[in-house]
């Protein structure tokens, strides 16, 4: 079988690719080297700008396959039976660190799910925490530069992150997700995914529900302590990845189960937590989970820079049937997820093979740009209306529309019976065993008593005694020992 031949990117055939041409043996080389040049300049450019946020990351192909009936919430037609199956694309994530951080860190892990219906992309953006530290989009630049390289040492600061959550007390709940058990989980497989955010369902008669979904790992949940996420770190920096790539490989196929919480949407108003605040859940004696279906990982990608870290998810990207509720920092998404993808990747980044839709051809009047290859056909229009049978719009919106009321302006969330910063963080602490309680208060006082400020100290230990008197006075002890020692 004879070999294929090595040629430049314009089809040329290279003679030599161990010796660069030059002006005799010892002589200085040609600039006429022209693949020489090519693969130096083709060098320069490999790189293009990382994620600021969720930057590390692993991906893997599957399906969806749907095992309840749920087509009386949804009109949506990759959920419209039983049975029915869509090619998926997951990405997992670290959220805080750059693209060379370790996997096994306590950190946030994204959940990003691409799933690729008839009707086009439908995203689902989220996180392996049901919360979020933040509730307004405001504040998350301001938010991730705390949890960033400081930039006079160029090293994640304890002092930065601690005084970012003195001064945001919604961020109790999560903080403390963040700092128990689930902290470091021990591969992306053993750990749940959230959508986190409210979203809105709507069925074939036009009722709304605000819906949140629940990926509940079918490999059990399986974490890390503080000591044994460090060695690990330290031993494979590549931990999650390499879990994730050789369980494929080897036929063994992670799955998840889909579970729904589902609110009418007139019950929203009266509710006693905000149903749209990123940083409360709904409890599940409210409303309890329904299974929608099983999502199954079965397929490494061929080349993770193509597939992985060009993968662009925005929560934007929705298909009849769904859409956004008025939950504050998913109204920023909206916008951010996208617009960070044509800065990375360019406006035609939708156009990628991992991004593009597979049962339908995107068809629009968008053209040009960097990187542009839908050209649609010569006879295609580049405006609308005309009179050459271009694509027209439906008419029927993707979602029920959202009422909204009020003077325009910069307003604090209305206020549910339940709505202040700390009850949730108390309840999930109280549900913890005694060894889980201990564990948690180690991993915050390892934390905070690094912290130079008393202020900054003082504040977050209210925040804890705020939440629970117990859970307050031990954190507080264990701080105030370590700075003792």
């Amino acid at each position: 079988m004879s070999k294929r031949v090595l040629t430049t990117e314009s089809g040329a055939p290279v003679a030599d690719n161990q010796n660069s041409a030059s002006a005799g043996v010892g002589g200085p080389l040609l600039l006429q080297d022209q693949h020489l040049l090519e693969k130096l300049a083709r060098f320069n450019r490999e790189r293009i700008p990382e994620r600021v946020v969720h930057a590390r990351g692993s991906g893997a192909y599957g399906h969806f396959e749907v095992t309840d009936d749920v087509t009386g919430f949804t009109h949506a037609d990759f959920l419209s039976a039983v049975g029915k199956r869509t090619e998926v694309f997951l990405r997992f994530s670290t959220v805080a660190d750059s693209l060379g951080g370790a996997d096994a860190v306590r950190d946030p892990r994204g959940f990003a799910v691409k799933f690729y219906t008839e009707e086009g992309n439908y995203d689902l953006v989220g996180n392996n925490t049901p919360v979020f530290f933040i509730k307004d989009p405001i504040k998350f630049p301001d938010f991730i530069h705390s949890q960033k390289r400081d930039p006079f040492t160029g090293r994640q600061e304890p002092d930065n992150v601690w005084d970012f959550w003195a001064h945001a007390p919604e961020a109790t709940h999560q903080v403390t997700w963040l700092m128990g058990d689930r902290g470091i989980p021990a591969s992306y497989r053993h750990m749940n995914g959230y959508g986190s955010h409210t979203y809105q369902w709507t069925n074939a008669d036009g009722e709304a529900f605000f819906v949140k979904y629940h990926f509940k790992t079918n490999q059990g949940i399986r974490c890390l302590s503080a000591e044994q996420g460090a060695e690990l770190a330290g031993k494979d920096a590549n931990s999650h990845q390499t879990d994730l790539l050789q369980a494929i490989e080897r036929g063994v196929h992670p799955s998840w189960t889909l579970y729904v919480q589902l609110m009418p949407a007139a019950e929203a108003a009266d509710y006693r937590f905000n149903p749209f605040d990123l940083t409360k859940v709904w409890p599940h004696k409210d409303y309890p989970l329904q299974r929608v279906g099983r999502l199954v990982l079965d397929r490494n990608p061929d080349n993770v820079f193509a597939e992985v870290e060009q993968a662009a998810f925005s929560p934007n990207n929705f298909v009849p049937g769904i859409g956004p509720s008025p939950d504050k920092m998913l109204q920023g998404r909206l916008f951010a997820y996208a617009d960070a993808h044509r800065y990375r990747l360019g406006v035609n980044h939708t156009q990628l093979a991992v991004n593009a839709p597979k049962a339908t051809v995107a068809v629009n009047y968008g053209r040009d740009g960097l990187m542009a290859t839908n050209s649609q056909g010569r006879a295609a229009k580049n405006y609308e209306p005309n009179s050459y049978d271009g694509p027209v719009e439906t008419g029927r919106p993707l979602s029920a529309p959202l009422a909204v009321n009020g003077h325009t302006g910069t307003h604090e969330a209305p206020l549910h019976t339940k709505d202040d910063h700390f009850f949730q963080a108390g309840e999930l602490y109280r549900l913890m065993s005694a060894e889980e309680k201990s564990r948690l208060i180690a991993n915050i006082a390892g934390g905070l008593s690094q912290v130079s400020r008393d202020d900054v100290i003082e504040k977050n230990l209210a925040h804890f005694h705020a939440a629970d008197p117990e859970y307050g006075k031990r954190v507080e002890e264990a701080v105030r020992a370590l700075r003792e020692d």
